[in-house]
């Protein structure tokens, strides 16, 4: 194969989003720090919605970004957590998946904090090929190619040989 069509893992972002801030959203950032062991980012809004009461610059999620050999790790765990399955519709045309877990508990080796209680998140795994860099350079930037870009199939393929993970397709009542 060659070298410039292997597929990997750029990037995973845990996203737990709260709706408010508070307890609620403090208790969120304690939970990713201790399944991440990174410091998450509180998220903002940018707009107002009264009927909602968000304000500008109200924080009402946490996320955190892992890559490279933690975020491998951390993925199959979490794979793990959904029993090695995942539906064909958490993958996008881009070849990237997002998918939930319901209960942090049911991430193998994280165990029940009572401080935190019980919450769920959500996880986004961006995939990517060498020469993806074109697309985010600041000088001379381009569009990567169409035979070069990563289709949803391909991406099926990949999870399913790297993480041994069945596909299904549709999703399950019990997973995530």
């Amino acid at each position: 194969m060659n070298k410039m069509q292997e597929i990997r893992i750029e990037k995973i972002t845990l996203n737990i989003g709260i709706g408010e801030s508070g307890d609620r959203l403090e208790k969120a950032v304690l939970l990713l720090k201790y399944i991440s062991g990174i410091k998450p980012v509180k998220t903002k809004t940018m707009q107002r919605i009264p009927t909602w009461n968000i304000r500008p610059k109200l924080a009402i999620g946490a996320k955190v970004t892992l890559r490279g050999k933690k975020a491998e790790a951390l993925l199959k765990k979490l794979f793990e957590a959904g029993r090695n399955k995942i539906a064909m519709k958490k993958f996008d045309r881009n070849g990237n998946i997002s998918f939930g877990i319901k209960e942090y508990i049911n991430i193998p080796e994280i165990e029940y904090k009572p401080e935190i209680g019980i919450i769920g998140l959500e996880v986004a795994v961006t995939l990517e090929r060498p020469g993806f860099r074109i697309k985010k350079r600041r000088l001379k930037k381009s569009k990567v190619g169409i035979k070069h870009r990563i289709t949803k199939e391909q991406a099926m393929e990949f999870i399913k040989s790297k993480f041994n993970i069945k596909i299904t397709e549709k999703e399950e009542e019990d997973d995530y």
